[in-house]
């Protein structure tokens, strides 16, 4: 979480194409036939499996010489715990009634019993300390649900790492690339190991071999990406969405590794422009209280959510750059951040060539490109339209 005011925005080096790769899988989502289910493997204590490939992933599409690109827009999750307020279903539902899939970063203690909380050593903290609570063992239950469910009808599961470190000596922003390291171990070793570590024996395993589902995620407030590139890019990772204020347009690699930032989006009633994610609406709008005068709930959700549909409609119109935005499961200022993403994500599903992807489906359909057609796409800037028009200037 971090807030952004008025012209705030990350220096990073320019559109890097030259090790575009192809790929096999998804740019949109993809009815399944069929309703056999697959075979399963059982990995490890049984907690993940291998069912197959994931359902809902369609072949990415290279664009045409002229063609206009999709209007991608990738809704994501950070932390993704499902509590008693169900936000988590409520959301997979609001995603299978618009065709849409999202990302879920999972935090890896979500999956783990506070009563078995020793076992989490974070980079340099106390053993155990979180700065986000254990969920009680029912939470924890219903978030392997969800996570389940999610991954069966096409989402992606990323990850937000686990305790959450934003302040002090021990914040995610002073780790090295050792910490992040051991802390994506440990991530891991909570989602594949929740059997054991929980006694659920009566639940079904996660449908995903999730050392091989893990592409990406997310940083604690945004902090530490340099730190934790260089590990992602061992490891393997496609993609990193751990970047403060970038601009919309289209994006690069950095260090190897999509980067995939928030982005600085118009805010409607002030001449600064917000980060494009629920808390950075809530600082700037009750100064970071989460229980505020309620007679001010309705103009601020209508505030955030036109502050998403401006960042949309202005890429829409002009250099069609992919959108970026984050969400936590949240009942803050009574709810209104998630209402809020609702009506936007409705509305912006309603127009044309518009895709509502996850980050996976998202990176799938930049390596299927012309390594010379994403070239041009980053030259275009924010809020500019290709000189000529689209098919003069992705013809040429």
């Amino acid at each position: 979480m971090l807030t952004l005011t008025a012209g705030a925005a990350l220096g990073v080096a320019g559109c890097g194409t030259s090790d575009v790769l192809g790929s096999d899988s998804g740019s949109h989502r993809r009815k399944r036939h069929g309703n056999d289910k697959p075979h399963v493997k059982l990995i490890g204590d049984g907690s993940t499996s291998d069912s197959g490939p994931q359902p809902h992933q369609p072949k990415p599409e290279r664009l045409e010489p002229g063609q206009i690109p999709p209007q991608f827009v990738v809704f994501s999750w950070d932390g993704a715990g499902e509590l008693d307020n169900g936000l988590f279903s409520r959301f997979r539902k609001i995603a299978k009634d618009h065709n849409a899939a999202m990302t879920f970063f999972l935090s890896g203690i979500y999956c783990l019993p506070e009563s078995k909380k020793s076992l989490y050593q974070p980079p340099k903290n106390p053993v155990g300390a979180s700065d986000i609570g254990y969920l009680t063992d029912d939470h924890v239950r219903a978030t392997i649900e969800q996570v389940r469910l999610a991954w069966l009808e096409g989402h992606e599961i990323g990850t937000h790492f686990n305790g959450h470190f934003c302040g002090g000596s021990g914040s995610v922003a002073n780790w090295t690339s050792a910490d992040w390291r051991s802390e994506i171990d440990q991530a891991v070793g909570f989602v594949t190991k929740w059997k054991t570590n929980t006694g659920f024996k009566d639940m079904e395993p996660l449908p995903f071999d999730y050392r091989k589902e893990l592409i990406g995620g997310r940083t604690p407030c945004l902090l530490g990406q340099d730190n934790l590139l260089p590990v992602a890019k061992q490891l393997g990772w496609r993609y990193d969405a751990s970047s403060p204020g970038g601009l919309q347009t289209w994006p690069h690699k950095k260090m190897g590794v999509w980067n995939f930032p928030l982005q600085s989006i118009p805010f409607p009633g002030h001449s600064f422009q917000v980060l494009s994610m629920d808390y950075n609406m809530l600082a700037n709008q009750s100064q970071n209280a989460t229980k505020s005068d309620p007679a001010n709930y309705p103009g601020w959700r209508q505030q955030a959510r036109d502050a998403y549909l401006a960042g949309f409609q202005r890429a829409y119109d002009t250099n069609r750059a992919p959108m970026f935005i984050g969400n936590h499961f949240e009942q803050w200022n009574g709810g209104i951040y998630m209402d809020a993403v609702e009506e936007a994500l409705k509305r912006m599903s309603e127009k044309k060539d518009v895709r509502l992807v996850s980050f996976r489906q998202f990176t799938d359909w930049l390596e299927a490109q012309d390594p010379k057609v994403l070239s041009k796409l980053c030259g275009i800037g924010v809020g500019e339209e290709p000189t000529g028009g689209w098919k003069a200037y992705l013809t040429a």
